[in-house]
């Protein structure tokens, strides 16, 4: 587990790495995160202790919300002062979300359909 959380965590380093160097508006953790994927594309499978780290990160995701929910605590000053901006920011980014969810959703849809037709009819 150790060797796929040095994996995790230098994927994540790589990418923040890389935006430092050429000023990409992107987080460094989300660059990473592309980064791992391409890696596992290319290596077509993922490491048995990949998945086991992976899961058990999941398993314990919402302890990583106590940062954001003190920080919230920390600063419910400004959240009260600027309680419109971040309504309209967290209504429009929560529907954009869905739209392009369901939008991905319906490509994958039609390309696995595509691709299930053409198994399916002899040559």
């Amino acid at each position: 587990m150790i060797h796929a959380l040095l994996g995790l965590l230098g994927c994540q380093l790589a990418g923040e790495v890389i935006c430092r160097l050429t000023g990409l508006p992107v987080p460094g953790p989300v660059l990473g995160l592309v980064l791992m994927v391409i890696f596992l594309l290319i290596r077509r499978s993922v490491p048995a202790s990949v998945e086991t780290a992976a899961q058990t990160l999941l398993s314990h995701l919402s302890l990583l919300f106590v940062p954001a929910g003190v920080g919230i605590v920390s600063h419910l000053h400004r959240v009260r002062d600027e309680w419109l901006p971040l309504s309209v920011a967290l209504v429009l980014s929560t529907a954009i979300t869905i739209a392009v969810t369901a939008l991905t959703f319906h490509i994958i849809q039609k390309m696995l359909g595509r691709r299930s037709a053409s198994q399916e009819t002899p040559q």
